[in-house]
């Protein structure tokens, strides 16, 4: 009987995790750090569940059905899902032309001042200011820019292509850097030390190790752009989302139901479109 139980007790001490004290005093830290963060956010859900509130979202998603579907108003939805696609386009291309150069110049990887010794300071100088330009430009949400935008150049898409351009220059100009950064620098510093200059050291020795984790990521910025492009409507930077603004305004539920679902079909859309682009690059 003693040796059943010295058995038993062995295969449950095999059993039993390991680092169980580790996850467990891991999670009631994260738990402590997160409550009063939830406290200074006035998390409160179950204001959700209040007779009130109830009733108002009753109402509210009462009037989605039936969704509008007539003929005119789905030729005017069609052209402002075309509109949304575009600014996210137009939008990403600007953001990419402005990051690949401050890309090149801000990557110590990529200088011939660093290549076997620390950087000297003059271009040390350089990288940080790029950096910082890099910062300031993702620091600043692309909602914000085209509520700056709209009081330039006015409503419609122009301030929401301006506005994904500066943020998204700014994201990517940061992960472009560090993909290079994480390449192996043989081949790089091998081109530099011979004389290559910067843009062949990057063609020729980073690109051809980064070109697939550069490619993934910028397909995912245009994902990211497309449903940017929709919540900038609402401040008037053209698109779906200015149509929706406009629906919810007039409280017309079915139209904003109409649209909800053509957005769902544009970014599941948009999903499908960046697999087949991965797979084909893969």
């Amino acid at each position: 009987m003693n040796s059943a139980q010295a058995t038993v007790r062995g295969s449950a001490a095999e059993l039993r995790d390991p680092a169980w004290k580790t996850r467990v005093t891991l999670a009631l830290l994260a738990l402590v750090l997160l409550w009063p963060l939830l406290v200074a956010s006035e998390f409160r859900p179950w204001h959700l569940l209040d007779a009130q509130s109830l009733s108002a979202s009753g109402r509210f998603l009462a009037s989605f059905v039936p969704p509008a579907l007539g003929a005119e108003f789905l030729a005017l939805v069609a052209q402002a899902a075309w509109t949304t696609v575009a600014i996210a386009t137009a939008g990403l291309a600007l953001a990419w032309l402005g990051a690949v150069p401050l890309t090149l110049l801000g990557t110590a990887r990529l200088s011939q001042s660093a290549v076997g010794r620390p950087m000297r300071p003059l271009p040390a100088l350089g990288r940080q200011a790029i950096r910082w330009l890099l910062i300031f430009l993702r620091s600043v949400p692309e909602l914000v820019w085209a509520l700056l935008f709209v009081r330039v150049v006015g409503l419609g898409p122009t301030a929401g292509v301006l506005a994904i351009a500066l943020t998204y220059c700014g994201m990517l100009g940061k992960v472009y850097s560090e993909v290079l950064e994480s390449t192996d620098p043989a081949a790089s510093d091998a081109l530099l030390r011979n004389g290559s200059p910067r843009l062949g050291a990057f063609l020729y020795g980073a690109l051809p190790q980064a070109s697939t984790e550069l490619v993934s990521y910028t397909i995912f910025r245009w994902e990211c752009a497309v449903r940017s492009s929709v919540i900038m409507g609402f401040v008037g930077g053209g698109g779906l989302g200015q149509q929706m603004d406009m629906s919810m305004k007039m409280l017309a539920g079915g139209e904003v139901a109409t649209m909800l679902l053509v957005f769902m079909l544009l970014v599941a859309l948009a999903d499908r479109a960046s697999r087949l682009l991965r797979d084909t690059l893969a």
